[in-house]
């Protein structure tokens, strides 16, 4: 499926990079201040992040697709680990930031990698300054979550059956059931994401990508750690009526650090940032 022309359009506002052999899409601006990278989910990219862009935030930005998603390379065979997707992130921030601290803004799957980033500032191993972590909608505790029918199908020993057979109108149900009633996902959204999943050969790969739901048992000591123990200002933004990272994720991230700040949005759901930028911008303080 070709890229809509709202897809090529945010292409062209950003770059292609390499990073380990691999074609990594970035988007930045330069300005004054901390550098905000945001770090997006799945099965998306950081086009979920372009609404978001218009309001009023720093002036120093960087987003980029992980690898596997949107505008990057997806290859085949590729081990799609969260630790590799830190790696590119420390990376980028290495080559873009200038030393400036970091406001880190993280969503469902880059919330991981944000806590494997806290992981190693705990062990003093990362290499940026990082000013504050946001972290919204993201099922970082993995048992409290309720995955999608589609997470779990892929998830599941047919996995590589189900991502072959992977098309827009199941696409188009599952993605449309995270949004909330009162901002439901549009045509417009629906055809966008769908060209994004499918750039590159990505439409049969949901069955690698999804490996970061079995990372997040495999490694939840270390990560629910970093989340209890990092000394840094982190805080949450939460759409209550997001139907997979639930409220009950949510309490159970409080119970692991239960003096974190929490913007409760109760009107959305589990994409902010795509249902009501202004508000979400609001509540990151930044």
């Amino acid at each position: 499926m070709a890229l809509t022309e709202r897809v090529r359009a945010w292409q062209g506002r950003g770059q292609s990079e390499e990073f380990r052999g691999y074609g990594i899409h970035s988007f930045r601006e330069e300005g004054e201040g901390p550098l905000l990278l945001l770090l997006h989910g799945f099965p998306s990219s950081s086009y979920d992040w372009r609404l978001l862009l218009d309001q009023n935030l720093p002036p120093t930005r960087l987003a980029f697709d992980f690898l596997g998603f949107g505008l990057s390379d997806k290859p085949r065979e590729h081990d799609y680990s969260l630790f590799w997707q830190a790696d590119l992130s420390e990376e980028l921030v290495r080559r873009h930031g200038e030393g400036r601290p970091v406001l880190i803004v993280a969503h469902d799957m880059g919330t991981s990698v944000a806590n494997e980033l806290m992981a190693r500032d705990l062990e003093g191993k990362l290499e940026m300054e990082v000013a504050g972590i946001v972290l919204f909608n993201g099922s970082m505790v993995l048992e409290a979550a309720s995955p999608t029918p589609a997470q779990r199908a892929l998830r599941s020993p047919l996995g590589l059956l189900v991502a072959r057979l992977s098309s827009e109108r199941v696409f188009r149900h599952q993605f449309g059931s995270v949004f909330s009633d009162a901002h439901p996902l549009s045509e417009a959204e629906a055809e966008d994401q769908w060209s994004l999943v499918c750039h590159n050969g990505g439409r049969t790969l949901g069955h690698r990508l999804i490996s970061y739901m079995d990372q997040r048992e495999e490694h939840a000591e270390r990560w629910h750690g970093a989340i209890r123990d990092w000394p840094g200002e982190l805080s949450l933004t939460w759409g209550l009526r997001d139907p997979v990272a639930t409220t009950a994720v949510l309490a159970a991230l409080r119970g692991l650090r239960p003096q974190v700040p929490v913007s409760e949005l109760p009107d959305l759901a589990h994409y902010p940032q795509l249902e009501d930028p202004a508000q979400i911008a609001r509540c990151l303080s930044i």
